[in-house]
């Protein structure tokens, strides 16, 4: 279920100072020790406020990061639930969370974390309607987001309320990391100024992700955060982090301002917000556009096998994901692989393509299209549509 947001009526202090108790001073004197950080960079933690959008890979070492380095206020924008392969990678969580609300594990361990945090919940997908009222209420956006769309939302939000924007990413064995949305400085936009495709490039489920990259990654956008709320050190502004995990590598690139980019430039031409086509939430995976008129729903597929006639099915999935849960009578055929298997299928035989969710089938189609299989379609949904619909005593992953 959906719960509207709370406004918050605080107005951010971002240049904020606030007295620490002798608790604090005790609990925060390695902070205090560093000459360049001392109390008043303390005391600008504790006034802030910082918003997690999404509190999955990313936003689980962050949130606590930040939890434990005295930030008085934390915005978490998440509705998703715990899920047993979250854990791989999303330290805020422990076995005994699976199935309960991320927002209600965090909180508990941010404040464990930290008794004098406050913890403001957002349980909410973050869609354009909401954006700018929930970002403008904090003075740093930590964007932990898991797909491009959804950048797109948090990235054009931070402009329009002038908030800076502590970026990261991560895709297999490789991260990336900025700030954006800062004065004088660039946005997303002038990196990227347009998503691609829905569906076109393939997400952290289904291509993977070493699970202790987003630690390196969200520990960077946390530091950013805590420097750019305590104003000290040098932030990633005009800077853009690269970090390859196989090779142990970091390299960093100048980012410059675009003065043509749409929502921060001279000319801009973005000033609202809007809901991009695909986009998904901070928490959950994306999927594929449906509704293209070759595709075919679970339960449609389900009439064909009962009545006897039923489609070649093939599953592009990975090995590993297929030993989880199958689709009765799908032939696996990797997603790597398909390419090069095209030969061994008859054009005028009807195909149907499935996956995880529906990204890396469409794109398959689309293969198959363009070389005449003009009954080659897409199951909606993928594997999970069939659990969700049809088989629910199977495993999801």
């Amino acid at each position: 279920m959906y719960l509207k947001a709370k406004r918050c009526s605080r107005v951010p202090r971002y240049d904020g100072i606030v007295d620490l108790s002798r608790a604090e001073l005790i609990r925060f004197s390695r902070h205090l020790s560093l000459t360049e950080f001392g109390v008043e960079g303390q005391q600008r933690l504790k006034a802030g406020r910082v918003l997690c959008v999404g509190v999955g890979g990313l936003g689980s070492p962050a949130a606590l990061y930040l939890a434990a380095a005295g930030v008085g206020t934390i915005g978490l924008v998440e509705y998703d639930t715990v899920d047993v392969t979250n854990l791989q990678r999303q330290v805020l969580y422990a076995t005994s969370d699976v199935g309960r609300p991320k927002l209600d594990a965090a909180t508990e361990r941010l404040a464990a974390m930290n008794p004098y945090l406050n913890v403001e919940r957002h349980d909410v997908m973050l869609t354009a309607a909401n954006a700018l009222d929930l970002i403008s209420a904090y003075d740093v956006i930590l964007d932990g987001t898991d797909n491009f769309t959804a950048r797109y939302l948090v990235n054009d939000a931070c402009v329009l309320s002038g908030r800076p924007n502590a970026y990261g990413s991560i895709f297999r064995f490789e991260g990336q990391a900025s700030v954006f949305a800062a004065p004088n400085g660039p946005c997303y936009r002038c990196l990227h100024p347009e998503p691609p495709p829905p569906g076109l490039v393939p997400n952290c489920a289904e291509a993977g992700v070493l699970g202790v990259l987003p630690g390196i990654i969200g520990t960077i956008q946390a530091t950013e955060a805590i420097k750019l709320i305590a104003r000290i050190g040098e932030p990633l502004i005009g800077r853009f982090i690269i970090y390859d995990a196989l090779r142990m590598r970091f390299r960093e690139l100048k980012l410059p301002k675009d003065p043509q980019c749409a929502v921060c430039g001279e000319n801009a031409t973005i000033r609202e917000l809007k809901a991009y086509e695909g986009y998904c939430d901070a928490g959950r995976s994306a999927s594929a556009p449906s509704g293209h008129a070759m595709d075919i729903t679970v339960k449609q597929l389900k009439e064909r096998m009962e009545h006897g006639t039923a489609p070649r099915l093939i599953d592009v999935r990975e090995p590993s994901e297929h030993a989880i849960c199958t689709i009765p009578g799908a032939e696996l055929i990797p997603a790597a692989q398909f390419v090069q298997r095209i030969g061994d299928f008859d054009p005028n035989t009807e195909i149907v393509i499935h996956c995880k969710s529906g990204g890396r089938s469409a794109r398959a189609v689309d293969m198959l299209k363009a070389r005449g299989f003009i009954n080659a379609r897409n199951l909606t949904g993928g594997v999970l549509a069939w659990i969700n619909e049809i088989d629910p005593s199977q495993a999801k992953y």
